[in-house]
């Protein structure tokens, strides 16, 4: 039979996922009850996507906003702390910010604007034009700011993020004098103790700050890298890639979640003889239009994945073939002509006419955005993503 589909992803509803929960056994299950009501059957290089999320519920991998303060006391002690570049979030943020508030004696909050890294907003470049402000050399006060742009508050959230966080820090007692730049080591000028709170430019940040004279420099990655008083914490990201879960506490990004994803691609093999690929997934990427946000506020899309899922496709453009090397062909001839040139193409064809256009991106950054789409931020219930077909081509 003319095989007449290709890619199929599923969002799979499971269970509330509580600490402590087999979560390995969870996931077989579903996934195994779903083929049967559903009537798939599970096939090797099959990909089971699975939300970063219930993995750090299950290992209970919780900090509060006390475990937050002190380590932020323990590593900055009575110094003004320049808390630089943190994203403009509630959900991501707001709740750290009120751990290394409470940790600290009073804050310089430098906001990078237009907008942060992940694409919020505090202001449209036109109105930069407008005013004449180069967000790239100028560095502005909180009131030269309120001069040019007044108070803005976010297309989705209706907050106005500066008052937001301000209101955040004071509510700890402390001061909290904001201004505004892209530039790290404009922050020197007020302090020499920096908290940068990038995500994806950290390195680069802490870079600049050490070579221009800083004395204390952490990023986010540097915050929790190891339990204090009990808490959850992450080696390899700290407080990078946490959420909020209480007005107290923090989710934080799963750790050791490779021997998860093993366990799982091991227990399917034993349940059906297949061997299907396993991944951990957490923010994908994708650029809303109005709110033109990128998402992308965990370290990394995918923090643990088997084997095959390592690596980038080897696509080639179907429209290039038909338009230049099968011009003159139709039909079943044109439909052959390509299936052939598909089946002998190369492993790697970087450089290659055929494949301008395929974008060769890291295969795990791709799956995770299509599983972090279809089972999107809010209640559908799936957090568990099956995919079919991924790897499949028109040949097959």
């Amino acid at each position: 039979m003319e095989r007449v589909v290709g890619t199929v992803v599923r969002g799979l509803r499971g269970p509330i996922i509580n600490k402590g929960d087999d979560l390995e056994q969870i996931v077989v299950d579903t996934v195994l009850n779903a083929a049967k009501v559903e009537g798939f059957e599970i096939n090797d290089r099959d990909i089971i996507s699975v939300t970063e999320s219930i993995v750090a519920r299950a290992q209970g991998n919780y900090a509060s906003i006390n475990d937050i303060a002190t380590d932020i006391a323990a590593k900055f002690g009575d110094d003004t702390i320049g808390v630089i570049f943190p994203i403009l979030s509630r959900n991501r943020f707001s709740t750290c910010l009120h751990g290394i508030a409470k940790g600290a004696k009073k804050i310089v909050l430098m906001l990078s604007y237009p907008a942060d890294e992940v694409g919020n907003h505090l202001v449209d470049l036109e109105s930069l034009d407008e005013k004449g402000v180069n967000p790239w050399t100028d560095t502005l006060s909180e009131a030269e700011f309120r001069q040019h742009f007044g108070y803005q508050k976010h297309t989705f959230t209706g907050i106005d993020y500066i008052d937001y966080y301000k209101s955040i820090v004071e509510e700890h007692g402390i001061e909290c004098e904001v201004i505004f730049s892209n530039t790290a080591k404009s922050i020197l000028d007020y302090t020499k103790s920096v908290l940068n709170c990038d995500i994806h430019s950290r390195f680069r940040t802490k870079k600049q700050l050490k070579e221009n004279g800083a004395e204390k420099v952490f990023s986010l990655d540097n915050i929790l890298v190891e339990s204090v008083n009990g808490s959850g914490f992450n080696e390899s990201y700290g407080l990078l890639g946490a959420n909020k879960a209480t007005e107290e506490t923090v989710k934080l990004f799963p750790r050791n979640a490779q021997p998860i994803v093993d366990n799982i691609q091991s227990r399917i093999k034993e349940a059906t003889g297949k061997t299907v690929e396993v991944m951990v997934y957490g923010d994908g990427a994708f650029k809303d239009p109005v709110g033109k946000i990128w998402e992308l506020a965990d370290p990394v899309v995918s923090p643990a994945y088997t084997p095959g899922l390592d690596g980038v496709p080897s696509e080639i453009k179907l429209k290039y073939l038909a338009d230049n090397n099968f011009a003159e062909l139709q039909g079943e001839e044109l439909r052959s002509a390509i299936s052939e040139f598909i089946k002998n193409k190369e492993t790697d064809l970087v450089g290659a006419m055929e494949s301008q256009g395929t974008t060769p991106r890291q295969l795990t950054d791709l799956i995770g955005s299509l599983a972090d789409l279809t089972s999107g931020s809010g209640d559908k219930g799936t957090p568990f993503i099956y995919i079919q077909g991924y790897f499949d081509n028109y040949t097959i």
